[in-house]
């Protein structure tokens, strides 16, 4: 909870006391938590941010840590212990080829920007997943902030939204706002938009209340805020109201709520994405880019395939090639690609060898990463690993690399310092270049 949220700091009735007394109950009382805006940002120094390439990003995230043999770096002269059972398919980009799950993929990969030079040196799933949300190896002494929070933190919410949404809910806790205030953390739909009955937590109004009703008790909410202020003429107060303001926008704009509505897009669109976790999901994602948010993480699948991975490939990539290869296609179509970075991660890739339960273990020393839109070139691959993919050939990249270029295609200076706990200036990414050569 941060300082200007602690009842301690209000007297005897506050305005929280005020609330959880049933003022308006009911009415999503932890969104504004998720919506809060600091009203001063970090101290600029000498940077401020620029025009960028992207408005937006769509982050998906495939925890576990996929194998690159089986998805985007297949090895098919390599040995049989090394390229695995399965085959391969031809991709648009000429002489290229992606693992047989990804047919549809492949064949809008001339509009992917395929990083093949991936590497870092964390083989467990935490700290490998740390590097892939924030550009930093871990550290004991501090918390970094996701590129999420960095975002939301940097620009604020637009159209009523919040600036950053995680699908279905937060996916771990490196997703979070580190050593930024809790103001800049995920908003989270609370279900997973492919179940039946998906409800976006908090963004309802509660049975009984309709919008007269609604407007009145902002309107006795006010009153409350306005003796707290003229009592104690507390700046904190002031901060506070304009959180709420924002929660408000949300709940009581018919557009921003309509956002989070699949049941408002076309049966054919959500045939074409497929009814399922991938479909769905990746179809919310393209609505909440389109109407302002400006990062979306999404979750799917489990990748850490020790064994049988090509049973797991089979089973779980279809759906992802299905909803990907559309998203993309759709993305172009509504004309929004050019203006939003699709990444596709993960926190590392598999070993080289194929072990004794048919499957790979993890390996951090190289992987692949996939962009699309937003800025980069399109029909290409950005370095290469070896005959084996055991490690990179040329163009290593590590994260601090990938982040930097992430937020240079979002206008956002990565070397900008931040002010951590105990007024330490911290960057945004510590080390990183703009990989320029990825760059249309």
């Amino acid at each position: 909870m941060s300082e200007s949220c602690n009842p301690r700091h209000f007297s005897r009735l506050n305005r929280r006391g005020f609330l959880s007394v049933g003022a308006l109950a009911g009415a999503g009382l932890t969104l504004p938590n998720l919506l809060r805006m600091e009203q001063a940002r970090a101290d600029l120094k000498d940077y401020k941010n620029f025009e960028g390439t992207a408005k937006s990003i769509i982050h998906i995230f495939l925890p576990g840590g996929i194998a690159h043999q089986e998805s985007f770096d297949p090895k098919p002269h390599a040995p049989i212990e090394y390229r695995g059972e399965m085959k391969q398919v031809a991709t648009k980009i000429s002489g290229e080829y992606f693992g047989e799950t990804l047919a549809k993929t492949a064949d809008v990969a001339d509009k992917l920007c395929v990083i093949r030079s991936m590497t870092h040196g964390e083989a467990a799933h935490e700290r490998g997943t740390h590097n892939m949300f924030t550009g930093y190896r871990p550290s004991p002494a501090l918390v970094f902030p996701s590129i999420g929070s960095v975002v939301s933190h940097e620009y604020g919410p637009r159209n009523n939204l919040p600036p950053y949404v995680c699908i279905p809910n937060m996916p771990n806790e490196y997703a979070g706002s580190g050593y930024l205030s809790s103001a800049f953390a995920p908003f989270s739909l609370g279900s997973d938009p492919a179940s039946n009955g998906y409800k976006v937590r908090d963004l309802s109004l509660p049975n009984g209340v309709d919008d007269s009703r609604f407007a009145t008790r902002r309107n006795a909410l006010d009153a409350v805020n306005a003796h707290f202020q003229k009592k104690e003429k507390s700046d904190d107060l002031k901060a506070m109201d304009t959180f709420y303001d924002r929660a408000y926008s949300l709940i009581s704009s018919q557009p921003a709520r309509e956002a989070f509505d699949l049941e408002k897009e076309p049966a054919e669109i959500r045939d074409a994405y497929g009814r399922n976790t991938a479909g769905a999901r990746m179809l919310l994602a393209r609505r909440l880019v389109q109407s302002g948010v400006r990062l979306v993480n999404l979750t799917y699948g489990g990748w850490d395939m020790h064994n049988q991975i090509v049973g797991g490939f089979k089973n779980q990539m279809p759906a992802f090639d299905q909803a990907f290869a559309m998203l993309i296609k759709d993305l172009e179509q509504t004309g929004l690609l050019k203006e939003t970075l699709v990444m596709v991660s993960s926190e590392f890739g598999r070993t080289p060898k194929i072990n004794g339960n048919a499957g790979r273990d993890h390996y951090p020393k190289v992987f692949s990463v996939v962009l699309a839109g937003g800025g980069v070139k399109a029909g290409y691959i950005h370095g290469s690993s070896n005959s084996t993919a055991s490690e990179p050939e040329e163009k290593a990249m590590g994260p601090e690399d990938l982040f930097t270029t992430a937020y240079h295609c979002l206008g956002i200076v990565a070397d900008k310092e931040l002010m951590a706990p105990g007024d330490r200036p911290i960057e945004i990414v510590d080390g990183g270049s703009v990989v320029k050569e990825i760059l249309a």
